[in-house]
């Protein structure tokens, strides 16, 4: 199983190196994430240059498709032909957006009447595309879902890798990587943080 991690120029690097980090601890269980770019290079909002893995074209193949937020977002929905190279399909594929990234499923469609959540700086902007924004890091129906804060890209990779590999692998993966001495804490708010966010998921 792919998964794309969409990240334009000006991303933010929390969103999408903490989610791709985590799912490719799950390499050996058939999951891996790719930085995925609209060209070759792109630079954050911290002037890291990153080379992607994938070209964004990889989207539409991909079983899981992640999109980051950064300073650019709302250029990049308002390029008509960016955006017409985001091809997804939540009939069959996990769509999560991390905070002003819901910005882009807005623009695509994907949202409808669905709530969202985004960070405190995007909330305007998300709240002017008519959807509700939600004062909670995670939020999720059926295949598609979106979080809040950068820090919460954690939950979006506990609910990829809990919705493909089942709990106990997003348990192993948050267990490791959770700060010394509060590995149990660490992994029952992530998995509360999906839980309770996540309505009428059907895949």
């Amino acid at each position: 199983m792919q998964v794309a991690v969409v990240t334009f120029d000006g991303f933010n690097e929390l969103d999408s190196f903490i989610a791709s980090a985590l799912i490719n601890r799950c390499r050996k269980d058939g999951l891996e994430a790719f930085i995925t770019t609209p060209t070759p290079v792109v630079t954050s909002m911290n002037g890291v240059e990153v080379t992607g893995q994938r070209p964004m074209e990889f989207v539409t193949e991909a079983d899981v498709v992640l999109i980051g937020s950064g300073v650019k977002a709302r250029e990049v929905v308002a390029d008509d032909r960016l955006i017409s190279r985001l091809r997804l399909d939540p009939s069959r594929q996990l769509i999560g957006a991390q905070c002003s990234g819901a910005l882009v499923l807005a623009r695509l469609g994907l949202l409808n009447s669905m709530p969202a959540c985004t960070d405190k700086k995007s909330r305007p902007f998300v709240e002017a595309c008519d959807v509700t924004v939600l004062d909670a890091p995670f939020h999720a129906e059926g295949n598609i879902a979106t979080a809040g804060g950068c820090l919460s890209s954690q939950y979006l990779a506990t609910w990829v890798i809990t919705r493909t590999l089942g709990e106990a692998a997003a348990v192993e993966v948050l267990d490791y990587v959770a700060p010394v001495g509060e590995n149990e804490e660490t992994v029952e708010r992530a998995l509360r943080a999906v839980g309770a966010g996540e309505a009428a998921a059907v895949r």
